[in-house]
């Protein structure tokens, strides 16, 4: 009912889940911060200007949206989003840091799968007046091995 998705959708993120590195999915295992068995972070294919090194944090059982998501995987989820946040803190000296989610088209949703974005903020960043692009694989495992390095164990 609140599901979006076409019929045969190759879910990208859960080609990175399984490991695929092909044409079908951008992100790339070096753009991976964080993952255990229920939930990944990766630092996003897509950045935006001022706020360089974005992450998504998901859960590698698909789930389209918010609504599909159980309660539980909510809160694992948004723990490791916490990590995420104090280690772009450390790695990034960001000046704070927000995060959002989106839900079916009228909510912006684009990858069929829930993920919550992590953002690192610095003042005056203009974050919700400019628009992404993909930044390159280099870069990304870059801004990924520093956050690595940041990130505590809980």
């Amino acid at each position: 009912m609140h599901n979006h998705a076409p019929e045969g959708y190759a879910c990208p993120f859960c080609l990175l889940v399984a490991g695929v590195e092909d044409g079908r999915v951008i992100s790339r295992q070096a753009d991976i911060v964080y993952r255990d068995e229920a939930v990944i972070a990766f630092v996003s294919s897509h950045q935006y200007p001022n706020n360089p090194g974005h992450v998504l944090v998901t859960p590698n059982a698909h789930f389209e949206n918010l609504y599909d998501l159980p309660d539980e995987l909510g809160g694992i989820i948004h723990s490791v989003a916490r990590r995420i946040a104090l280690a772009m803190k450390a790695a990034y000296g960001c000046d704070g840091v927000s995060t959002r989610q989106h839900n079916e088209p009228a909510g912006n949703q684009d990858v069929w799968h829930f993920h919550l974005h992590v953002f690192p903020r610095y003042n005056g960043d203009d974050l919700y007046l400019t628009r992404s692009s993909l930044m390159p694989a280099e870069q990304r495992a870059e801004y990924a091995r520093r956050l690595r390095e940041n990130l505590s164990s809980g």
